[in-house]
């Protein structure tokens, strides 16, 4: 019932906004805010800017608004859910909902653009699909103008002047054609004091040793097989204008009634995977798929297929002029990985070099019928993790990352680990005997969330004063790894379009907006809406958490909610009791938040006092389904009539000391009346 209604909505939202189009592109000239690009922070940009009442052009150069958020990637890389906050939080609730629950990080593509056009309708925002950057007019460090293009028919443009203009693209088109000094590739480690920038030769997925890199065996003479460069390694720490490798995130069905078969693609070269197929004869007996894909299930019978180990889905060093590339070259590239991508996948089903149980495996699967339905069933997003980066007001660096530089400018905050995948496939020698190996794989974390300055959002002032960019943001190559997650564009987008409308308001530059009042307002307002925000209480909160017997603060392991956790459990009776401060009475929903632990306790008590009643309850954390990669569960504890002040409380209670029990964040969302 709530699957029909929601998509009926949708429906409706989609018919509004196309019929809307054309208007669009005829009438509106002049708009307070442009939003160029209609990614995920992009959508969450427009709607925070309309809720501030602005007006607003959101402008897509394809067809589909939401990125890769709706392009695939439903398995949600989050690092700490601690770190998405405001309108990306909501965004996450409203997809649980629509699965029956709190909170969902894991979704199918079509619920994820859905409810970006849920967003686009609530929020009466113009959009402008199907037209890309042309030319940029500025003048005195301000743009005055853009000009875009019908993506299909270029004859066809379309002038937009705003006060603000916001960068949302993957690529940073506008910010490049606005003539913002820019980075593409890997800096080396001396320019930013770093340590895993450059080359770098690691261990993650990665080839075995052994493989021989020629197209006969043994024989140099007989060329290289395909995908391997003849470039010389240089030492690691080198930089470089390589970019880490692009793929696409792929949706399938094992559902027999909701499948498209896998065929032959035009174009399909079967020496293309000459290389994985001695991986597979090196690898005899491994007849799984997720030997060579991360195959995440998704809900109702679908994937989240993402690249794994030595040859996968990653089109290893064949994306390094994307950046900066024309339409047209783009275009050609683009459609290189979908032949690429979709040839691996019949590879597996059918070249006789595959062992019969992974070609059986793979046989079992088809693209969806229901999604992607405008595209052959195949996402229209080419999974572009990084192409150029702005040299904005401030360089983010491994620093911020590991928390030896802490910005006090933060307008929202990142935690994944820093990573980079493959950039080079490279031919390298090892006791003598030449192999083949992966090159620009990284992978290091070990840090808590950490804040995203501000000032690493814009432009410096010599070179633009009212342009933001919230995804081709100002960072180095290993620091971007962490930040470039889609809730954290979503977070970044709705910052960008409040600074863009508070310096509408006075009347300045996006250099001197009053950060602290934004901060302040971010807080304040989180869904940009006037609703009465929720109430965290997280275990690092000396006053409004305390501690009965033995417990230890754990800020190194991974998903828990926010920078560490509580660790204790050594006696029955333990407590830890968690007291809000109510600034606005009424009922509220109560969740505890559950870290994700290799062995919990198996059971926990925990008490609910709502200022009258207490109210005992018993959870064992193994039934709790945790979902995410490195994140845990909130857990609902029932919804409670709460009054004005500190008078209410829940308390976490050590029932079982037969495993570790944690002891994180509590939260209280207010319910809407």
């Amino acid at each position: 019932m709530l699957y029909s209604f929601f998509r009926h909505i949708a429906c409706l939202s989609f018919a509004l906004l196309i019929t809307t189009l054309s208007s669009v592109a005829q009438s509106v000239k002049e708009v307070d805010i442009c939003i160029y690009g209609g990614t995920s922070g992009g959508v969450i940009a427009a709607y925070t800017a309309k809720q501030y009442k602005k007006s607003v052009l959101l402008i897509e150069p394809g067809k589909h608004l939401g990125g890769m958020t709706t392009g695939g990637l439903g398995l949600t890389d989050i690092g700490n859910k601690y770190a998405i906050t405001g309108i990306a939080r909501d965004y996450y609730r409203r997809i649980g909902q629509h699965y029956g629950k709190f909170e969902q990080w894991i979704f199918e593509p079509h619920v994820a653009e859905n409810l970006y056009a849920d967003y686009v309708k609530r929020g009466q925002i113009n959009v402008l699909l199907s037209h890309r950057l042309d030319k940029v007019r500025k003048t005195n460090q301000r743009i005055q103008e853009i000009i875009v293009e019908n993506s299909d028919k270029p004859s066809q443009k379309q002038t937009i002047r705003a006060k603000m203009f916001i960068d949302c693209s993957y690529e940073g088109d506008l910010m490049a054609k606005a003539g913002v000094p820019y980075h593409v590739g890997r800096e080396a480690n001396t320019q930013y004091n770093e340590t895993i920038n450059g080359v770098q030769l690691m261990t993650g997925h990665q080839l075995p040793d052994g493989i021989d890199p020629h197209k006969t065996s043994g024989k140099p003479e007989s060329g290289l097989l395909w995908g391997i460069s003849d470039e010389k390694l240089l030492p690691n720490g080198t930089g470089d204008r390589k970019v880490q490798a692009y793929n696409y995130r792929i949706c399938l069905s094992d559902d027999p009634a909701n499948q498209v078969p896998i065929t032959r693609p035009v174009g399909y070269d079967s020496t293309h995977y000459d290389l994985l197929a001695r991986l597979i004869e090196a690898q005899s007996g491994k007849y799984s798929l997720n030997q060579y894909f991360i195959w995440s299930r998704m809900p109702n019978h679908k994937t989240d297929i993402n690249n794994r180990n030595g040859f996968s889905t990653d089109m290893i060093g064949m994306n390094w002029e994307y950046p900066d590339a024309t339409y047209a070259k783009r275009a050609e590239i683009i459609q290189k990985h979908e032949t690429y991508t979709k040839g691996l996948l019949y590879f597996f089903g059918h070249d006789t070099r595959v062992p019969e149980p992974l070609r059986q495996e793979m046989l079992k699967w088809g693209y969806p019928k229901d999604e992607y339905t405008d595209s052959g069933n195949w996402s229209p997003q080419l999974y572009v993790r990084e192409a150029r980066r702005m040299i904005g007001s401030y360089v983010m660096t491994q620093a911020n990352c590991q928390g030896r530089d802490v910005v006090n400018d933060g307008v929202g905050m990142a935690a994944y680990t820093m990573d980079s995948h493959n950039i080079q496939r490279v031919v390298v020698e090892k006791n003598g005997q030449k192999m083949t190996k992966n090159e620009g794989n990284v992978e290091v974390g070990g840090f808590g969330p950490y804040p995203i300055s501000y000032r690493a959002l814009i432009p410096k002032v010599a070179d633009c004063q009212n342009l933001l960019v919230p995804v081709c943001l100002s960072a180095s190559h290993i620091a971007y790894g962490s930040i470039r997650m889609e809730p954290v564009f979503m977070v970044l987008g709705q910052s960008t379009a409040l600074a863009a409308a508070m310096a509408i308001d006075a009347k300045t530059s996006v250099q001197k907006v009053d950060v602290a009042k934004l901060q302040q307002e971010l807080v304040r307002n989180p869904l940009a809406d006037g609703s009465t925000a929720e109430i965290l209480v997280d275990d690092n909160n000396e006053v409004a958490v305390t501690k009965t017997g033995s417990w230890e603060s754990d800020s190194k392991s991974k998903g828990g909610y926010g920078p560490s956790y509580l660790l204790g459990g050594r006696q029955t009776g333990d407590k830890v009791q968690y007291t809000p401060s109510i600034q606005r009475a009424g009922t509220y929903q109560v969740f505890l938040y559950l870290p994700r632990l290799e062995k919990p306790a198996s059971e926990i008590g925990l008490a609910v006092f709502d200022g009258k009643t207490r109210k005992e309850i018993s959870v064992k954390p193994a039934d709790v389904v945790v979902v995410g990669q490195t994140s845990g569960e909130w857990v609902a504890l029932g919804s409670y009539r709460l009054p004005t002040g500190k008078d209410s409380y829940v308390e976490l209670i050590t029932q079982k000391t037969d495993a570790t029990v944690a002891a994180d964040a509590v939260l209280f969302v207010p319910v809407t009346q």
